[in-house]
């Protein structure tokens, strides 16, 4: 039975790789993340807190300590979305006016003002996020920390495919 905890948690990650795919393939080309609604967005972080739920399999006792953890993911979701729309709404700005006209205003001390508030922002809520968890990573037995491990690496694998099949199309529409 044990065996089949990991076993079902990969599946279930792995079946909803393709819904993120999918969600990210939209009709008329160049879709990605930016371009979720704010309700798929919400059902993707829903389905992200599912599965690492899943793969605990708390105790009543751990279930108490779980409350901040959601926060601070949802939180952290939402911040994500926030800078992508903002991004987005960036890109589209650039992309409607002239492209010397660009060129010529570009501010590359504002463009690094951007990134640092940006890297602040989303280093504040990874700080958020662990201090969340720390209470309730301490009580996890060896089998819950190494469920979570599992299923932290599946996530980031597929994030990291995610990100090289983006970069892929990118080059491959720049040729």
């Amino acid at each position: 039975m044990l065996r089949l905890r990991p076993a079902a948690l990969a599946a279930l990650i792995l079946v909803g790789s393709p819904c993120l795919a999918n969600a990210q393939n939209a009709p008329g080309g160049g879709a990605s993340l930016e371009r979720l609604t704010g309700s798929e967005f919400q059902a993707l972080t829903d389905a992200r807190i599912a599965i690492v739920k899943f793969a605990l399999q708390m105790t009543p006792d751990q279930e108490k300590l779980w409350p901040p953890v959601e926060e601070a993911i949802r939180a952290r979701a939402a911040g994500r979305q926030a800078r992508l729309a903002e991004r987005e709404a960036r890109v589209n700005e650039l992309r409607n006016g002239n492209a010397i006209e660009v060129l010529r205003d570009r501010n590359p001390v504002d463009f690094l003002r951007r990134r640092a508030d940006a890297l602040a922002q989303r280093s504040a809520e990874v700080r958020r996020l662990a201090d969340a968890w720390e209470p309730l990573y301490q009580t996890l037995n060896a089998d819950q920390k190494r469920r979570l491990g599992i299923a932290a690496i599946l996530v980031f694998r597929d994030m990291r495919d995610q990100v090289e099949d983006r970069l892929l199309e990118n080059t491959d529409t720049e040729d």
